[in-house]
């Protein structure tokens, strides 16, 4: 059951039943009734969440839960099932040089849409469409009008009157279209108006008796329209002006359009014996439904719903970040909270009918089955699920495709780095060895139109240090309101904001900076990067710590660099001065310095080992000579804990247990010689191996364990203002402060 997704039972669990079946009425893989919930009427389902997380393949799943193949392999739906991806080309432009007005994306969506729908359905009737194919049939009209590739108009014309087509195995498909076209043509190329014969001809066709009896009703249901009359032909006439006449005009028909989509569905699921033969509600699948059609859809069928024009189409549709402009009131759930009940009660706006429910990261078990299963016949370190869900935060697709590279290199699978940098193919039998696996997340996981940008901004934390890079490595042109822009969409992206980085997600923020380091063979771009932000920090306000002229921003990015002098000096002098919780939040900041490989002084390459492993455990501890004048003990103990903490918390590398032993027995050490913040550093020694073991970030524990701490307060911040804040109010700290 649903076994190419994980962490997601809640939507597919059958027993009890999930939110799918519930709202479907039937049982995934299975032509089982399940009883409906809200049999009013379903809300519009939107599942939430940025690039990555699944959203994808939760509708693909959907489709193939509700599709089965007989043993000649042909596709029988369980229920009628269509899926659409809003971003696709040919919902981006018209498939001709046409005039634009007679098309639209909802109007090509609707047609793919019903095509789809018409599909068989195990042991239920086909679908057929004739309102649907009426209006769609007056809207392009116009743009046949005139024309004399007669032979693209019919090939055109068929194609939407298939909609209405019932094929058995007595006929063939398409020959009641043929003919009925060839009428449609005949007729429009009268003397008179080429659209109003057109729609006449058509209406002619859908009521002449060759289709069902109970499909000539639809002929007449554009009587209604307004200012029709009670005239169906004048009805199609208007909805065709008002397409054409494009703005709110264009809404209204295309309203109307997803109306007699919807009017057809319910006419095939009323009448006498409809419940024995059809069973469940029908399925339609938007996927990237904030892009092309997908606003048009969604606004008709609320606006619709909220007028009171109910329907039973189960309408599942996903959107990147949870803050679309025309959700305002959806009723908002966890996906946990919708596995047995909805809970859901529209309100009196539109948006109230969507019930959007995002969809959350993969647990640390979801991560070590999703691995196992890719690398089930391949030995890896059983440390690496671990690290792979700490790199990636939970993203399934970080997930599968770092479990494929390991899969593919099980001699590189000791470090995530050496992964990412490894070339991947993603299908079997592909001729090239394909793309550096962090070159092929960032292709699906940021906007390939900012990619470059996004490299370089990587390595800024708030918008004055962003800015300051903008100016001097991107071109003249962005500026700080290219910063500003980027940050916004960066936040309808669904990518998280962080106070501590200008791009807030760590599992991106990495991708970039890898990408940022090998844009080059030596790597010159990553040092113009980092030395522009360390002049910035070094002449800005800068976030000053109690001792002037100490920059831990400006110390980070030397870190970056492989100059670590300057970050074990300010720890070393700091110890017995700071707050302890200061002092080791300072430590978890400094640390979290990106880190590829050894760089000398200059910060070029020097090989391309780690060593931070071997500093940690004193192993290089005869070479060094600390400073005159300071506690040489205490300059190579924090010298040790420094490396040591940056090793466990690099998310490229598997967490060394020797070293996290090494972290444990320098903060214990370290606990003795201040007692009053002895308590605090106990506690983080027993604490910050542990979670390092197991993928989890470090936490600086909130309370001492034994009262006696001076870290005062809760909370995790070290009680130092932003270092360059212009706080503009885009999200509340627009600073690189340290949180």
């Amino acid at each position: 059951m649903h076994g190419r997704l994980y962490g997601r039972g809640a939507l597919f669990d059958v027993e009890p039943a999930g939110l799918v079946p519930r709202l479907v009425g039937i049982r995934p893989y299975e032509l089982h009734a399940e009883r409906l919930e809200h049999p009013g009427g379903p809300p519009l389902l939107v599942l939430a969440g940025g690039r990555g997380v699944g959203k994808s393949a939760v509708l693909g799943e959907l489709w193939d839960a509700y599709t089965e193949h007989n043993r000649r392999g042909e596709a029988r739906r369980r229920t009628p099932v269509a899926l659409i991806d809003c971003e696709d080309e040919q919902f981006a432009r018209p498939p001709h040089e046409e005039s634009p007005e007679s098309w639209s994306p909802v109007w090509q969506a609707l047609l793919v849409v019903a095509e789809q729908l018409t599909e068989p359905v195990k042991a239920a009737g086909q679908l057929t469409f004739p309102r649907l194919t009426a209006g769609l049939v007056a809207v392009r009209a116009s743009d046949w009008s005139g024309r004399t590739d007669s032979d693209r108009i019919r090939r055109e014309l068929v194609r939407i009157l298939l909609l209405n087509e019932r094929a058995t195995r007595f006929s063939l498909a398409g020959r009641w279209a043929a003919k009925v076209a060839s009428k449609v043509i005949a007729a429009a190329s009268g003397g008179g108006p080429f659209v109003a014969a057109t729609v006449e001809a058509t209406l002619e066709a859908l009521s002449e008796g060759v289709t069902h009896r109970k499909e000539q009703r639809p002929a007449t249901w554009y009587r209604s329209y307004p200012n029709a009359g009670g005239n169906a032909k004048r009805g199609l006439l208007l909805l065709a002006g008002n397409f054409r006449a494009g703005g709110t005009s264009r809404e209204h028909a295309e309203r109307w359009l997803v109306r007699a989509l919807l009017a057809d569905l319910a006419e095939a699921y009323s009448g006498i014996g409809s419940h024995l033969t059809r069973l469940g509600r029908p399925l339609v699948l938007l996927d990237n439904a904030r892009s092309g059609p997908g606003a048009g859809l969604l606004d008709a069928v609320l606006r619709d719903r909220a007028d009171g024009v109910a329907d039973q189409v189960v309408w599942a549709a996903t959107v990147r970040g949870a803050n679309h402009p025309a959700l305002g009131d959806a009723v908002r759930r966890e996906l946990l909270e919708v596995a047995r009940v909805t809970d859901w009660e529209p309100g009196s706006s539109p948006s109230s009918r969507a019930l959007l429910v995002p969809l959350p990261p993969l647990s640390p078990d979801d991560t070590l089955h999703m691995v196992g299963a890719v690398c089930d016949d391949v030995e890896i370190p059983p440390q690496l699920p671990h690290a792979i869900h700490r790199l990636t935060g939970g993203n399934p697709l970080g997930i599968v495709l770092l479990a494929t590279a390991a899969r593919q290199h099980p001699e590189q699978a000791a470090s995530l780095g050496r992964l990412l940098i490894a070339k991947v193919k993603m299908e079997e039998g592909q001729a090239d060895d394909g793309r550096p696996a962090y070159a092929e997340l960032l292709g699906r996981l940021v906007p390939e139109d900012r990619l470059d940008e996004l490299t370089v901004l990587a390595a800024a934390h708030g918008h004055d240090s962003a800015v300051a890079l903008a100016q001097a490595r991107l071109p003249d042109d962005f500026g700080s309101s290219g910063v500003r822009s980027l940050r916004a969409r960066l936040a309808e992206e669904g990518l998280a904001l962080s106070p501590e980085h200008f791009v807030g997600d760590p599992f991106v923020r990495t991708l970039l900076l890898l990408r940022l380091h090998h844009r080059h063979a030596d790597h010159a771009k990553w040092r113009e990067v980092h030395e522009t932000l360390i002049a910035h920090f070094a002449t800005g306000p800068g976030f000053r710590t109690p001792h002037p002229g100490v920059d831990a921003f400006r110390l980070y990015h030397e870190l970056s660099l492989g100059d670590t002098a300057g970050a074990v000096a300010h720890l070393r002098d700091t110890f017995t001065t700071l707050r302890t919780r200061t002092w080791l939040d300072t430590l978890r900041f400094l640390a979290s310095a990106p880190y590829f490989h050894a760089h000398d002084a200059e910060g070029r390459d020097d090989g391309h080992e780690d060593r931070r492993s071997a500093i940690a455990l004193g192993r290089t501890d005869a070479a060094q000579q600390p400073p005159e004048g300071v506690n040489a003990s205490l300059h190579l103990r924090i010298r040790r804990l420094l490396h040591a903490v940056w090793q466990v918390t690099d998310p490229l590398v598997l967490p060394d247990p020797k070293v996290c032993g090494r972290l444990e027995f320098e903060l214990l050490q370290l606990s003795d010689l201040r007692p009053a913040g002895g308590a605090l550093l106990f506690a983080a020694s027993q604490a910050w191996p542990r979670d390092a073991l197991a993928g989890r970030p470090l936490r600086t524990p909130a309370e001492d364990a034994d009262g006696d701490g001076d870290g005062g307060g809760g909370g995790n911040g070290n009680g130092n203002g932003p270092d360059d804040g212009d706080d503009d109010g885009d999200d509340g700290d627009d600073g690189d402060g340290v949180a």
